[in-house]
Protein backbone atom coordinates (compact mmCIF):
# COMPACT_ATOMS: atom_id res chain seq x y z
CA UNK A 1 0.00 0.00 0.00
CA UNK A 2 1.32 3.60 -0.96
CA UNK A 3 1.12 5.89 2.21
CA UNK A 4 0.78 9.95 0.97
CA UNK A 5 0.68 11.90 3.17
CA UNK A 6 -1.73 15.28 2.46
CA UNK A 7 -1.82 17.04 5.64
CA UNK A 8 0.77 19.62 5.54
CA UNK A 9 -1.10 22.50 6.66
CA UNK A 10 -1.42 20.88 10.15
CA UNK A 11 2.08 20.37 10.55
CA UNK A 12 5.23 19.68 7.77
CA UNK A 13 7.66 17.10 7.52
CA UNK A 14 10.96 18.65 8.40
CA UNK A 15 13.48 19.39 5.65
CA UNK A 16 17.28 17.52 5.27
CA UNK A 17 19.20 20.39 4.93
CA UNK A 18 17.18 21.95 7.58
CA UNK A 19 18.15 19.20 10.45
CA UNK A 20 21.41 19.95 8.89
CA UNK A 21 21.52 23.03 9.99
CA UNK A 22 20.15 22.12 13.27
CA UNK A 23 22.95 19.36 14.63
CA UNK A 24 25.81 21.64 15.44
CA UNK A 25 23.34 23.91 17.66
CA UNK A 26 22.25 20.66 19.47
CA UNK A 27 26.17 19.59 19.81
CA UNK A 28 29.14 21.87 19.80
CA UNK A 29 27.35 25.09 19.99
CA UNK A 30 25.27 24.98 23.06
CA UNK A 31 25.98 28.00 24.67
CA UNK A 32 23.29 29.86 26.30
CA UNK A 33 23.57 33.36 23.83
CA UNK A 34 22.57 35.86 26.76
CA UNK A 35 26.02 34.84 28.22
CA UNK A 36 29.18 37.14 27.07
CA UNK A 37 32.15 34.64 26.44
CA UNK A 38 32.52 32.86 22.93
CA UNK A 39 30.13 30.07 24.00
CA UNK A 40 27.66 32.51 24.09
CA UNK A 41 28.81 34.70 21.65
CA UNK A 42 28.45 31.52 18.53
CA UNK A 43 25.15 31.00 19.39
CA UNK A 44 24.46 35.10 19.81
CA UNK A 45 25.31 35.84 16.17
CA UNK A 46 23.40 32.18 15.14
CA UNK A 47 20.03 34.66 16.52
CA UNK A 48 21.42 37.96 15.28
CA UNK A 49 21.78 36.26 11.28
CA UNK A 50 18.37 34.47 11.78
CA UNK A 51 16.48 37.60 12.79
CA UNK A 52 18.28 39.37 10.26
CA UNK A 53 16.83 37.07 7.76
CA UNK A 54 13.34 36.62 8.53
CA UNK A 55 12.88 40.53 9.26
CA UNK A 56 13.95 40.63 5.19
CA UNK A 57 12.29 38.40 4.06
CA UNK A 58 8.86 40.47 5.01
CA UNK A 59 10.63 43.65 4.59
CA UNK A 60 10.96 44.55 8.20
CA UNK A 61 13.90 45.47 10.25
CA UNK A 62 15.72 43.08 12.28
CA UNK A 63 14.62 44.91 15.76
CA UNK A 64 11.17 44.10 15.00
CA UNK A 65 11.35 40.28 14.88
CA UNK A 66 10.35 38.36 18.24
CA UNK A 67 11.47 34.61 18.42
CA UNK A 68 8.28 32.67 19.94
CA UNK A 69 7.55 28.87 20.35
CA UNK A 70 4.93 29.28 16.88
CA UNK A 71 1.65 30.36 15.53
CA UNK A 72 -0.26 30.12 19.08
CA UNK A 73 1.95 32.14 20.85
CA UNK A 74 2.69 34.49 18.20
CA UNK A 75 -1.42 35.21 17.80
CA UNK A 76 -1.64 35.20 21.94
CA UNK A 77 1.35 37.71 22.05
CA UNK A 78 0.09 40.20 19.33
CA UNK A 79 -2.98 40.27 20.56
CA UNK A 80 -2.74 40.68 24.21
CA UNK A 81 0.67 42.88 24.20
CA UNK A 82 -0.86 45.29 22.27
CA UNK A 83 -4.05 45.54 23.84
CA UNK A 84 -3.10 45.82 27.37
CA UNK A 85 0.15 48.15 26.81
CA UNK A 86 -0.17 51.61 28.62
CA UNK A 87 -1.92 54.36 26.84
CA UNK A 88 -4.45 52.18 24.96
CA UNK A 89 -7.38 54.23 25.64
CA UNK A 90 -10.47 52.11 23.41
CA UNK A 91 -11.55 48.77 24.50
CA UNK A 92 -12.87 47.60 21.03
CA UNK A 93 -10.91 45.07 18.95
CA UNK A 94 -12.48 43.25 15.86
CA UNK A 95 -11.34 39.70 14.36
CA UNK A 96 -13.26 37.67 12.38
CA UNK A 97 -15.68 34.18 12.73
CA UNK A 98 -13.17 32.22 10.83
CA UNK A 99 -9.89 32.70 12.31
CA UNK A 100 -7.73 29.84 14.24
CA UNK A 101 -9.11 29.57 17.48
CA UNK A 102 -5.10 30.51 18.79
CA UNK A 103 -7.06 33.98 17.54
CA UNK A 104 -10.61 33.51 18.36
CA UNK A 105 -9.97 32.10 21.83
CA UNK A 106 -7.97 34.77 22.96
CA UNK A 107 -10.78 37.36 21.49
CA UNK A 108 -13.07 35.49 24.20
CA UNK A 109 -10.54 36.02 26.48
CA UNK A 110 -10.69 39.66 26.28
CA UNK A 111 -14.54 39.70 26.33
CA UNK A 112 -13.87 37.84 30.14
CA UNK A 113 -12.01 41.25 30.80
CA UNK A 114 -14.70 43.59 29.34
CA UNK A 115 -13.45 43.90 26.15
CA UNK A 116 -15.83 44.94 23.19
CA UNK A 117 -15.40 42.77 20.60
CA UNK A 118 -17.31 42.45 17.19
CA UNK A 119 -16.79 39.26 14.99
CA UNK A 120 -17.12 40.09 11.33
CA UNK A 121 -18.71 37.63 8.68
CA UNK A 122 -17.56 35.99 5.95
CA UNK A 123 -19.96 34.66 3.00
CA UNK A 124 -19.97 31.52 1.42
CA UNK A 125 -16.40 32.05 -0.13
CA UNK A 126 -15.04 32.32 3.31
CA UNK A 127 -14.41 36.29 2.68
CA UNK A 128 -15.16 39.42 4.91
CA UNK A 129 -16.81 42.43 3.58
CA UNK A 130 -14.54 45.27 3.75
CA UNK A 131 -18.01 47.62 4.24
CA UNK A 132 -19.01 45.52 6.92
CA UNK A 133 -15.41 46.28 8.67
CA UNK A 134 -15.75 49.78 7.93
CA UNK A 135 -18.89 50.13 9.57
CA UNK A 136 -17.77 48.09 12.61
CA UNK A 137 -14.53 50.73 13.10
CA UNK A 138 -15.62 53.27 16.45
CA UNK A 139 -13.32 55.67 17.94
CA UNK A 140 -13.06 52.89 20.54
CA UNK A 141 -11.72 50.45 17.95
CA UNK A 142 -7.42 50.00 19.06
CA UNK A 143 -6.94 46.59 16.97
CA UNK A 144 -7.94 44.63 14.29
CA UNK A 145 -6.84 40.87 13.50
CA UNK A 146 -8.24 39.31 10.41
CA UNK A 147 -6.23 36.25 9.25
CA UNK A 148 -4.21 36.08 5.80
CA UNK A 149 -5.41 32.96 4.67
CA UNK A 150 -7.51 30.60 6.19
CA UNK A 151 -6.17 27.04 7.07
CA UNK A 152 -8.83 25.29 6.45
CA UNK A 153 -10.41 26.27 3.23
CA UNK A 154 -7.01 28.27 1.93
CA UNK A 155 -9.33 31.01 1.01
CA UNK A 156 -7.25 34.49 1.50
CA UNK A 157 -8.36 37.95 2.51
CA UNK A 158 -7.55 41.25 0.98
CA UNK A 159 -5.10 42.13 3.38
CA UNK A 160 -3.54 45.10 1.53
CA UNK A 161 -6.95 47.08 1.55
CA UNK A 162 -7.86 46.23 4.89
CA UNK A 163 -4.24 47.49 5.99
CA UNK A 164 -5.00 50.79 3.90
CA UNK A 165 -8.40 51.11 5.29
CA UNK A 166 -6.70 50.97 8.94
CA UNK A 167 -3.86 52.94 8.40
CA UNK A 168 -6.13 56.23 7.62
CA UNK A 169 -8.24 54.94 10.80
CA UNK A 170 -4.52 54.80 13.12
CA UNK A 171 -6.37 51.61 14.26
CA UNK A 172 -3.64 48.55 15.02
CA UNK A 173 -3.75 45.77 12.55
CA UNK A 174 -2.43 41.97 13.10
CA UNK A 175 -2.46 39.26 10.62
CA UNK A 176 -2.06 35.40 11.44
CA UNK A 177 0.34 34.65 8.06
CA UNK A 178 1.08 31.25 9.56
CA UNK A 179 -0.43 29.95 6.32
CA UNK A 180 0.87 32.61 3.98
CA UNK A 181 4.60 32.63 4.91
CA UNK A 182 6.92 31.11 2.96
CA UNK A 183 4.14 30.39 -0.14
CA UNK A 184 3.74 33.88 -1.06
CA UNK A 185 5.54 37.14 -1.01
CA UNK A 186 4.92 39.09 1.75
CA UNK A 187 6.08 42.85 2.63
CA UNK A 188 4.65 44.32 5.59
CA UNK A 189 5.17 48.21 4.85
CA UNK A 190 3.89 47.35 1.69
CA UNK A 191 0.63 45.77 3.29
CA UNK A 192 0.57 48.23 5.99
CA UNK A 193 0.43 45.35 8.47
CA UNK A 194 1.74 46.12 12.43
CA UNK A 195 1.60 42.41 13.56
CA UNK A 196 2.58 39.16 11.86
CA UNK A 197 2.57 35.71 13.36
CA UNK A 198 4.27 33.14 11.70
CA UNK A 199 5.12 29.66 12.71
CA UNK A 200 8.37 27.08 11.66
CA UNK A 201 6.42 23.85 11.54
CA UNK A 202 4.18 25.12 8.34
CA UNK A 203 7.51 25.49 6.23
CA UNK A 204 9.65 22.04 7.46
CA UNK A 205 11.48 23.71 10.30
CA UNK A 206 10.63 21.96 13.76
CA UNK A 207 7.76 22.52 15.68
CA UNK A 208 8.23 25.03 18.46
CA UNK A 209 9.85 27.81 16.94
CA UNK A 210 8.21 31.04 15.24
CA UNK A 211 7.64 34.54 15.33
CA UNK A 212 5.97 37.58 15.67
CA UNK A 213 6.88 40.93 13.89
CA UNK A 214 5.60 44.15 15.83
CA UNK A 215 6.44 47.07 14.51
CA UNK A 216 8.83 49.84 15.75
CA UNK A 217 7.08 51.90 17.82
CA UNK A 218 3.65 50.13 18.21
CA UNK A 219 3.10 49.85 21.97
CA UNK A 220 3.88 46.44 23.52
CA UNK A 221 3.30 45.23 26.32
CA UNK A 222 5.15 41.52 27.07
CA UNK A 223 2.97 38.75 28.58
CA UNK A 224 5.89 37.23 29.97
CA UNK A 225 8.47 37.50 32.95
CA UNK A 226 11.59 36.27 33.51
CA UNK A 227 14.63 37.74 32.12
CA UNK A 228 15.46 40.40 29.25
CA UNK A 229 15.83 38.22 26.63
CA UNK A 230 14.19 39.42 22.94
CA UNK A 231 14.35 43.06 23.49
CA UNK A 232 12.58 42.54 26.59
CA UNK A 233 9.33 41.61 25.28
CA UNK A 234 9.59 37.76 25.36
CA UNK A 235 11.46 36.40 28.09
CA UNK A 236 13.24 32.73 28.51
CA UNK A 237 16.58 31.78 26.57
CA UNK A 238 15.99 31.22 23.22
CA UNK A 239 15.51 27.68 21.22
CA UNK A 240 18.84 28.97 19.03
CA UNK A 241 18.86 24.89 17.51
CA UNK A 242 14.51 25.85 16.32
CA UNK A 243 15.58 29.65 15.64
CA UNK A 244 19.08 28.42 13.04
CA UNK A 245 16.44 25.40 11.58
CA UNK A 246 13.75 28.74 11.18
CA UNK A 247 16.12 30.75 9.39
CA UNK A 248 17.00 27.80 7.12
CA UNK A 249 13.60 26.91 6.30
CA UNK A 250 12.53 30.79 5.76
CA UNK A 251 15.42 30.82 3.52
CA UNK A 252 14.75 27.59 1.30
CA UNK A 253 10.67 28.33 1.50
CA UNK A 254 11.98 32.25 -0.47
CA UNK A 255 14.12 30.69 -2.92
CA UNK A 256 11.76 27.38 -3.75
CA UNK A 257 8.41 29.73 -3.53
CA UNK A 258 7.24 30.68 -6.70
CA UNK A 259 7.74 26.57 -7.82
CA UNK A 260 6.26 25.54 -4.86
CA UNK A 261 3.35 27.83 -5.60
CA UNK A 262 3.11 26.26 -9.52
CA UNK A 263 3.64 22.59 -8.20
CA UNK A 264 0.55 22.78 -5.80
CA UNK A 265 -1.34 24.55 -8.38
CA UNK A 266 -1.04 21.45 -10.24
CA UNK A 267 -1.39 18.91 -7.52
CA UNK A 268 -4.95 21.01 -6.68
CA UNK A 269 -6.16 21.11 -10.57
CA UNK A 270 -5.16 17.49 -11.14
CA UNK A 271 -7.17 15.56 -7.84
CA UNK A 272 -10.51 17.92 -9.20
CA UNK A 273 -9.47 16.89 -12.70
CA UNK A 274 -9.52 12.83 -11.33
CA UNK A 275 -12.82 13.27 -9.25
CA UNK A 276 -14.32 15.06 -12.37
CA UNK A 277 -13.43 11.87 -14.60
CA UNK A 278 -14.22 9.32 -11.92
CA UNK A 279 -17.47 11.25 -11.92
CA UNK A 280 -18.16 11.42 -8.24
CA UNK A 281 -19.52 14.65 -7.29
CA UNK A 282 -18.07 17.14 -4.51
CA UNK A 283 -18.19 20.75 -4.40
CA UNK A 284 -15.19 23.01 -3.78
CA UNK A 285 -15.61 24.95 -0.21
CA UNK A 286 -13.60 28.26 -0.16
CA UNK A 287 -13.06 31.15 -2.91
CA UNK A 288 -12.55 30.24 -6.80
CA UNK A 289 -10.27 33.55 -7.03
CA UNK A 290 -8.76 34.71 -3.52
CA UNK A 291 -7.10 31.71 -2.40
CA UNK A 292 -3.45 29.51 -1.60
CA UNK A 293 -2.91 26.61 -3.63
CA UNK A 294 -1.34 24.20 -1.10
CA UNK A 295 -4.95 23.96 0.42
CA UNK A 296 -8.20 22.52 -1.05
CA UNK A 297 -11.43 21.60 1.01
CA UNK A 298 -14.37 20.01 -0.68
CA UNK A 299 -17.11 18.47 0.20
CA UNK A 300 -18.47 14.89 -0.78
CA UNK A 301 -22.23 14.88 -0.35
CA UNK A 302 -24.10 11.67 1.30
CA UNK A 303 -20.64 10.95 2.83
CA UNK A 304 -19.56 11.56 6.80
CA UNK A 305 -16.42 12.91 7.39
CA UNK A 306 -14.92 11.37 9.74
CA UNK A 307 -16.06 7.63 7.94
CA UNK A 308 -14.30 8.96 4.65
CA UNK A 309 -11.25 9.95 6.88
CA UNK A 310 -10.82 6.89 8.78
CA UNK A 311 -11.22 4.94 4.70
CA UNK A 312 -8.57 7.15 3.14
CA UNK A 313 -6.36 6.68 6.00
CA UNK A 314 -6.64 2.90 5.74
CA UNK A 315 -6.11 3.20 2.32
CA UNK A 316 -2.69 4.89 3.72
CA UNK A 317 -3.61 8.65 2.79
CA UNK A 318 -3.27 11.25 5.62
CA UNK A 319 -5.83 14.13 4.93
CA UNK A 320 -8.27 15.96 7.46
CA UNK A 321 -11.50 17.70 8.62
CA UNK A 322 -9.67 20.99 9.30
CA UNK A 323 -7.43 22.72 11.86
CA UNK A 324 -5.36 19.97 13.30
CA UNK A 325 -5.70 22.02 16.85
CA UNK A 326 -9.73 20.86 17.08
CA UNK A 327 -8.87 17.32 16.38
CA UNK A 328 -11.08 14.51 17.73
CA UNK A 329 -14.14 17.27 17.55
CA UNK A 330 -17.36 15.47 16.05
CA UNK A 331 -18.69 19.50 16.00
CA UNK A 332 -18.48 21.07 12.31
CA UNK A 333 -16.07 23.34 11.43
CA UNK A 334 -16.92 26.60 12.51
CA UNK A 335 -15.02 28.02 9.56
CA UNK A 336 -17.51 26.01 7.61
CA UNK A 337 -20.39 26.96 9.92
CA UNK A 338 -19.30 30.19 9.00
CA UNK A 339 -19.65 30.41 5.77
CA UNK A 340 -22.77 27.72 5.35
CA UNK A 341 -24.55 27.72 8.60
CA UNK A 342 -25.55 24.18 8.86
CA UNK A 343 -25.63 22.90 5.27
CA UNK A 344 -24.79 19.11 5.29
CA UNK A 345 -21.42 20.15 3.15
CA UNK A 346 -20.40 21.05 7.11
CA UNK A 347 -20.39 17.52 7.52
CA UNK A 348 -18.92 15.52 4.07
CA UNK A 349 -16.06 18.00 3.99
CA UNK A 350 -12.30 16.64 3.75
CA UNK A 351 -9.00 19.15 3.68
CA UNK A 352 -6.38 18.00 1.47
CA UNK A 353 -2.93 20.22 2.07
CA UNK A 354 0.17 19.80 0.25
CA UNK A 355 3.81 20.16 0.56
CA UNK A 356 7.26 18.70 1.16
CA UNK A 357 7.56 15.43 -0.43
CA UNK A 358 4.26 15.33 -2.46
CA UNK A 359 4.71 14.14 -6.40
CA UNK A 360 1.95 14.72 -8.88
CA UNK A 361 1.76 10.31 -9.47
CA UNK A 362 1.40 10.92 -5.40
CA UNK A 363 -1.65 13.45 -6.03
CA UNK A 364 -2.85 11.42 -9.09
CA UNK A 365 -3.14 7.91 -6.33
CA UNK A 366 -4.80 10.22 -3.69
CA UNK A 367 -7.55 11.50 -5.88
CA UNK A 368 -8.28 8.07 -7.38
CA UNK A 369 -8.32 6.10 -4.04
CA UNK A 370 -10.87 9.15 -2.97
CA UNK A 371 -12.83 8.33 -5.81
CA UNK A 372 -13.57 4.65 -5.32
CA UNK A 373 -14.04 5.35 -1.20
CA UNK A 374 -16.42 7.90 -2.26
CA UNK A 375 -18.31 5.73 -4.30
CA UNK A 376 -18.57 3.02 -2.15
CA UNK A 377 -19.90 4.72 0.76
CA UNK A 378 -21.94 6.42 -1.16
CA UNK A 379 -24.05 3.36 -2.20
Amino acid sequence: MKNVYLDHAATSPVHPEVIEEMIPFLTEHFGNPSSIHHYGRQTRKALDDARTMIATSIGASRNEIIFTSGGTESDNLAILGTVSAPGKKGKHVITTEIEHHAVLHTFHELEKRGYDVTYLSVDDEGRISLDELKRSLTEDTILVSIMYCNNETGTTQDIKEIGKILKEKEILFHTDAVQAYGLISLDVNELNIDLLSASGHKINSPKGTGFLFVREGVPFLPQGFGGEQERKRRAGTENVAGIAALRKAASIAEKEREERFRQYTTFRDTMKRVWQEEEISFIENGSPDHFLPHILNVSFLGVKTEVLLVNLDLAGIAASSGSACTAGSHEPSHVLKAMFGDDDRTKSSVRFSFGLGNKLEDIEYAAHETAKIVKRLAK
